[in-house]
């Protein structure tokens, strides 16, 4: 049985993709070719490539674009994630689950 959060978590399970939506998250408003540059650094994936996790991450709304003259600018949406967040994290387990989070951050930093 497919839900609506299927595209989303299917999405996330790349390590690529996440990186992708880790350097937007650093710099919103990027182009392809700034994208390639962060992905493809120390990888042989192609531009196709890079554009083919670009489009499964627009098709799960994790990504929007906006065409800024010749350009096409990538921008985070960050609302799927909130929504699959709210659906699986309630406010009262909210308080442990940040606790341990911020655990985690704090073991594993240097």
């Amino acid at each position: 049985m497919a839900t609506e959060d299927d595209p989303v978590f299917k999405a996330l399970a790349d390590p690529t993709r996440r990186r992708i939506l880790d350097a937007l998250r650093d710099h919103d408003g990027r182009s392809l070719s700034e994208i390639e540059a962060v992905v493809t650094e120390g990888t042989d994936m192609t531009r196709f490539g890079v554009m083919k996790h670009v489009k499964v991450l627009v098709a799960a709304g994790l990504v929007t674009t906006h065409r800024s003259g010749r350009q096409t600018l990538h921008h985070l949406n960050p609302v799927p994630i909130r929504l699959i967040h709210d659906r699986w994290i309630s406010r009262y387990t909210e308080p442990k689950v940040a606790a341990l989070s911020g655990l985690k951050q704090r073991l594993e930093s240097p």
